[in-house]
């Protein structure tokens, strides 16, 4: 080997110790960036779940504590069916009835109870990793929308059908793993039937989830989620159609305030990010000295 080669091998070799360190270290610094990057999601996640946890149980509380009183609550659902006999959409006996077989109850009585204690926060969870954006949007939905039903339970309790006595009976404690009644009532409110949050959030979660999907049956499956959940709630007893079309105006109403809200942050957001630095421009301007006006003083003390 020659001389020359020697001594270009030598300086590659002297190269490549140089870089080394450098490229370790920064494979090491990567590593620990990638590292906080996943604790602070970490964190954040956990931070979205206290909060909505925290929110939902006070949520909770508040429609037990204000429950109202059977009598009052089935003359307010007399009220309701009577007004849906003069529209002519009094359909809950005949969906009831119609639906009232092994497969069908047992299936429309387990949906009823998963649409919110399972699907509801699955989809959260689903929504928070896959189109936060999305996450979001859902999620003030779900809070402005119990902000808004929390009064309406307590100022006008209403029987659902399977307790206003006419005549529908409560398919959920006959077909489900868990009774509507006795021990399982505590911090629940019978008569929290106006609005439906359970076509609400329905609704709300099939649209959420068909524009987090990309293909096109995931979205319409998504989509059949809300007519799935307004067909379980009237069938099994526990809502009329009044309170179905109630809850879904409710949530369009949250829906329209978080989109209003979120416009309004973007907006001055946005104003914001427009105004220009007043600190550039003076940095650039010359400076001028301003001579200071002193009255020059001879050697023998006297101003001139």
């Amino acid at each position: 080997m020659s001389k020359h080669l020697k001594l270009r091998l030598r300086h590659a070799r002297a190269r490549a110790r140089r870089r080394g360190p450098s490229a370790r270290q920064a494979g090491a610094r990567r590593w620990f960036e990638g590292a906080g990057s996943r604790r602070q999601a970490l964190t954040a996640g956990r931070r979205e779940v206290a909060l909505f946890a925290t929110t939902y149980l006070l949520y909770d509380v508040a429609r037990w504590a204000w429950a109202g009183h059977l009598s009052l609550a089935r003359a307010h659902a007399r009220w309701v069916i009577a007004l849906e006999r003069s529209l002519h959409i009094a359909v809950e006996g005949s969906v009831q009835r119609a639906l009232d077989s092994g497969v069908p109850s047992f299936l429309l009585s387990n949906v009823y109870l998963a649409a919110q204690a399972v699907v509801l926060p699955a989809v959260l969870i689903w929504l928070y990793r896959r189109s936060p954006a999305v996450y979001r949007q859902l999620r003030s939905t779900v809070v402005i929308t119990w902000l808004i039903a929390t009064p309406i339970f307590a100022l006008y309790p209403v029987a659902p059908p399977r307790l206003a006595g006419i005549g529908i009976k409560d398919m959920v404690s006959h077909q489900a793993v868990v009774t509507l009644t006795g021990q399982s009532t505590l911090f629940y409110n019978p008569y929290a039937a106006v609005p439906s949050l359970h076509v609400g959030f329905a609704f709300a979660i099939g649209i959420a989830a068909g524009a987090a999907l990309r293909r096109g049956w995931a979205k319409a499956l998504a989509l059949l989620w809300g007519p799935l959940v307004t067909v379980a709630v009237v069938a099994t007893g526990n809502h009329y159609f009044f309170d179905a079309v109630s809850g879904l105006f409710v949530a369009a109403v949250a829906f329209a305030a978080t989109r209003a809200v979120n416009r309004s942050h973007a907006s001055v957001s946005a104003d914001r990010l427009s105004l220009p630095a007043p600190t550039a421009a003076r940095q650039n301007r010359p400076t001028v000295a301003i001579p200071r006006l002193v009255p020059e003083t001879s050697a023998s003390g006297c101003q001139r």
